[in-house]
């Protein structure tokens, strides 16, 4: 397994307020979870939240763009650009990422029915 870089590492820190954040590299990038509920991705040093129905209109409105896995296939995944105040502004921090953890739950209970 490839040993964390500065950044991963970085946002693990500034993501600690949010609950127990830990990591795990999978398919070339690594994926952020908050208390055990993936939240996160961070690819290509570019980190990337996750969005549902109930968030994604407001990654859409901020012009935030959907992750892309294969750069020469048209497919994304439902994780979009960060918004960069939330590495500046607590408040955008909960916000961003609260958002992207309870898009998680509610994935995690869908599953579940």
């Amino acid at each position: 397994m490839p040993v964390k870089d500065r950044f991963v590492e970085f946002c693990i820190e500034q993501f600690a307020p949010l609950g127990l954040i830990d990591s795990r590299y999978m398919f070339g990038g690594w994926c952020l979870y908050c208390d055990g509920a993936v939240f996160a991705l961070i690819a290509d040093g570019a980190l990337f939240l996750k969005g549902d129905g109930y968030n994604i209109p407001e990654f859409e409105s901020r012009g935030l763009q959907p992750f892309r896995p294969f750069s020469d296939k048209p497919g994304t995944m439902k994780y979009f650009q960060a918004p960069p105040e939330i590495f500046e502004d607590v408040d955008a921090l909960r916000h961003w990422c609260g958002g992207a953890i309870a898009a998680s739950l509610r994935s995690r209970k869908k599953k579940k029915s």
